[in-house]
């Protein structure tokens, strides 16, 4: 299941496991749409995939054992490691390409 991060590993803006602004990669990595949009370019900074919107995880166990009680956000906070001048020069020539084309 998917961990939920707290914050877009970018700007470090809060993400609530109801945020709608929150976008994901394949492999969790975690941007709010603002900076997926922005300066990432759609491509994310550490595997040159694409991001999605981040699914809601129920915050009522609608069946036993599911939802936010049962299954919590992580409190990690993640920071990207690269500088914008790195993000700028990692997605520049892939970012053109769709996602699925990557």
């Amino acid at each position: 299941m998917l961990e939920l991060r707290p914050n877009c590993e970018l700007c470090d803006k809060d993400l609530a496991p109801s945020a709608t602004d929150a976008r994901i990669c394949t492999y969790e990595c975690t941007y709010c749409a603002d900076c997926v949009d922005g300066p990432l370019h759609n491509v994310c900074p550490n595997c040159g995939g694409g991001f999605v919107p981040r699914p809601i995880r129920p915050s009522k166990a609608w069946r036993p054992g599911t939802g936010l009680a049962n299954h919590p956000p992580s409190t990690e906070r993640r920071h990207c490691r690269y500088s914008r001048e790195e993000l700028e020069a990692y997605s520049s020539p892939i970012r053109a390409l769709d996602p699925g084309e990557r």
